[in-house]
């Protein structure tokens, strides 16, 4: 592998030597690991928050969604510029600056006051993750060579999974015990410590002829990205009258379809593009670009509904909802290495096609969550969602960078992951604009179909009236009210299940999808002689 070393490693024989150990790229994946369990943890762990966050700021779901739209779509927005910045700055120093960065985002959204700067905060966090992501992955593909990037993917992998596992978790025992402060406090000693690793055991690299920044097509994918989500996401904002023709929204899609097309003509005819759209001519990199938009449509859009439900339907405590997710990352790491192995000596499509059916199957099963649901019911779909992610995503990897060149890795890497940050995104708004019209159209429905006149109501009411004077006490006429406020209330909470179903059965057809170009990847053929792998 053709490396260029900075200056101080050239000038250090015994720095080169260090870095040409056999145990060297094994040191740099468990560096990047750190990086890669900060990026995601603090996805996972700000979902069980969030019910106590709406609560403290006194919020609907229309504006809390923005917590976890924000870090997504700033990270969309990042990630192409990673590979500019790591291939211009070197890799070395933009991980030591992505860890930084979302070091410093942590401590800031801890310090929040109200929601608009929580969001704000999570802007900085997720300008960080943008870089930590990609730059990460281009770090693992490049110290490994191709016989070996399968296994090594699968142990990267390992990190995203404990952050799945650990993430609610952790969050929730912080938030039971503490304030929901503290899971963002959580990632500072964890950032710091990577900040270190990454200086101490990391070799600078940098590319030996770099290219313009194309500030075009970055303000361009921002402007489209940017309105689009503002768009998906307010069309149903209590404060948005207009629903989806009103004057704001129109001016939203009007400035994304404008970016988008200033964003195409750009990069189709820049020198050096932002996002090399021609990589996704390679044939299975472009399907399996398309596989995970469908995915993170699907599987992020539904990520934020699970922690909902439970803490607001079956009364939860914040600790209770992060120690059903304990499974999952669980899972996703014991398959994600054994799914690498598979890849790189049978047909990679096999694992992945699996793993998809397992995961919608997990999400139609959620589609009969209840207000009366049992804990097994619960988390039979969890066990099959960990199982499946970790047979998917490193044999995803695999097909996608098979053929791709290493000096348009990072490149690649950025693109790859800007695709299934955008179906986050997306998912996450629409997700929620479906929940919010699906819990309106449930509770006109369930509404409807109380018959104020009807026996069963008259005897449920007579039962609710004589349990409140007996409890609370007071006079007829308001124990009568405080039991048709019981009945508001039960009809509400079941409206929300129903909504959160319909949202579930959605995911799962949208995931689904995802098999249809699985189908037309072509089988990456193991290498002949190639031997169980073994650490150098």
């Amino acid at each position: 592998m053709s490396l260029a070393l900075d200056a101080g490693s050239a000038r250090n024989p015994s720095s080169v030597l260090h870095h040409s150990h056999q145990f060297y790229k094994w040191l740099v994946l468990g560096n990047v690991m750190i990086g890669t369990f900060m990026a995601v943890l603090d996805s996972t762990i700000v979902n069980v928050g969030l019910p106590k966050i709406m609560a403290t700021f006194g919020v609907t779901i229309d504006k809390i969604e923005w917590v976890m739209t924000a870090y997504l779509l700033i990270l969309a927005v990042m990630l192409p510029t990673s590979g500019w910045v790591a291939d211009h700055f070197g890799y070395k120093r933009t991980y030591a600056l992505a860890l930084f960065l979302f070091t410093v985002g942590s401590f800031l959204c801890g310090t929040a006051w109200n929601e608009n700067a929580l969001v704000a905060f999570r802007v900085i966090q997720g300008a960080g993750a943008g870089f930590l992501m990609p730059v990460g992955m281009a770090i693992v593909t490049r110290e490994f060579p191709p016989e070996r990037r399968g296994i090594a993917l699968g142990f990267w992998s390992i990190a995203a999974a404990a952050s799945v596992s650990f993430g609610p978790l952790i969050g929730g025992y912080l938030i039971d015990n503490f304030s929901w402060h503290t899971i963002f406090y959580v990632n500072v000693p964890v950032g710091i410590l990577g900040i270190f690793a990454t200086m101490v055991v990391q070799r600078e690299y940098k590319t030996e002829h770099t290219r313009g920044f194309d500030l075009i097509g970055f303000v361009s994918v921002s402007v489209f990205l940017t309105f689009l989500l503002l768009a998906l996401t307010d069309g149903n904002a209590s404060w948005n009258t207009g629903g989806w023709t009103s004057p704001f929204i129109l001016v939203c899609f009007g400035l994304s379809v404008l970016g988008l097309v200033v964003f195409l003509v750009a990069e189709f005819n820049v020198k050096h593009p932002l996002i090399e759209l021609k990589l996704l001519e390679d044939f299975n990199f472009g399907l399996t670009n398309i596989v995970l938009f469908i995915f993170g449509l699907g599987m992020f859009g539904s990520t934020f509904l699970m922690p909902l439900y439970l803490q607001n339907s079956l009364n939860y405590t914040p600790f209770q909802a992060g120690l059903v997710f304990l499974p999952v990352g669980i899972l996703q790491g014991i398959m994600a290495p054994v799914a690498g192995f598979m890849s790189d000596r049978v047909d990679a499509r096999i694992p992945a096609a699996v793993g998809i059916i397992l995961l919608g199957i997990s999400m139609y099963l959620n589609y009969f969550l209840s207000l009366y649901s049992m804990h097994s019911q619960i988390m039979l779909p969890l066990y099959l969602r960990g199982f499946a992610m970790g047979l998917m995503f490193t044999p995803l990897s695999t097909l996608a960078l098979a053929n791709v060149p290493k000096h348009k890795m990072a490149q690649a890497s950025g693109l790859f992951n800007v695709i299934r940050q955008v179906g986050g995104s997306f998912g996450v708004a629409l997700f929620g604009t479906l929940l919010t019209r699906r819990v309106i159209f449930h509770t006109a429905s369930y509404g409807i179909a109380v018959d104020q006149h009807s026996s069963a109501f008259r005897n449920t009411m007579d039962k609710l009236t004589h349990f409140s004077q007996h409890v609370v006490g007071g006079s007829g006429n308001v124990s009568s009210m405080r039991g048709k406020g019981l009945i508001i209330g039960h009809v509400m909470k079941q409206a929300f299940v129903s909504a959160v179903n319909d949202d579930f059965l959605v995911a799962g057809a949208i995931t689904i999808l995802c098999l249809i170009p699985i189908f037309f990847l072509r089988r990456k053929r193991p290498q002949a002689g190639v031997k169980a792998v073994a650490m150098d």
